[in-house]
């Protein structure tokens, strides 16, 4: 039997206080009636008492504010729905022995940032070799071949990329979110694959980025999204185990 408590609530300094810390810009210069309003906000978000531990101007008539005081809400870890890992964590070992297993070839892997989006951090620590946080990127593994793309890559050079590569697995990274753009990029990518692409030989579609629900799979049309803190190994398991499943 689990021992995980039915509800819980935060706390600062001692267990149940209900204390929380939250951080917020206005765009008011900083002063009594900018700490004012932003005692205000926490108030209305049930922060009850608030006091603003930190303002600090951040530009002209912009101010951003830390606010510490006490809500009243529980939280009910049961209810709580997350997209668990459901593939075993493999070594690089494990997952080169699966692919050659499973494919009898080597898998072919096209990553990419899409749209406008220049950052290629978040592509290139899953790809190249360097890797991140100890781990080696897919380029480590010799079972797999990467084709990475880089970066404001238009989706239909993707498409035709992925055509001519024969790819196994599309890899796409979005870090810029304004008015949702990594959504509309990600969706739009998804309707171009399905269009150019019989559902048989459609390469496995997987988005990553900080922003990113990881339950929005079916909404962006995609088969895996990952997200913030996603490591090499886990997206080298994941391929292995789901194009090894296709076969």
């Amino acid at each position: 039997m689990s021992s995980e408590p039915q509800v819980v609530r935060p706390y600062g300094d001692t267990t149940g206080d209900g204390m929380i810390q939250l951080s917020f810009t206005l765009p008011l210069p900083a002063g009594k009636r900018g700490e004012g309003a932003a005692l205000q906000l926490a108030g209305k978000m049930g922060v009850d008492p608030a006091m603003v531990v930190h303002a600090r101007p951040i530009g002209d008539g912009h101010t951003f504010y830390v606010v510490y005081g006490r809500v009243h809400h529980l939280v009910e870890p049961g209810k709580v729905v997350v997209a668990e890992r459901d593939y075993p964590l493999l070594s690089p070992k494990d997952v080169n022995t699966a692919i050659r297993d499973r494919l009898r070839r080597k898998m072919v892997v096209v990553g990419a940032c899409i749209g406008t989006d220049a950052h290629t951090v978040g592509i290139d620590a899953i790809l190249n070799v360097k890797g991140i946080a100890g781990e080696k990127g897919l380029e480590y593994y010799r079972e797999l071949r990467v084709v990475n793309l880089g970066a404001q890559v238009a989706v239909a050079d993707l498409v035709q990329a992925a055509a001519d590569e024969k790819a196994d697995a599309v890899l796409v990274s979005q870090v810029v979110t304004q008015r949702d753009a990594h959504l509309h990029n990600v969706k739009a990518m998804s309707a171009a694959f399905r269009e150019a692409f019989p559902a048989a030989r459609r390469p496995l579609l997987v988005a990553g980025g900080p922003r990113f629900d990881e339950l929005m799979t079916g909404e962006l049309g995609v088969d895996r999204i990952f997200g913030r803190g996603t490591t090499p190994r886990e997206v080298a398991s994941y391929l292995a185990h789901t194009l090894g499943s296709r076969t």
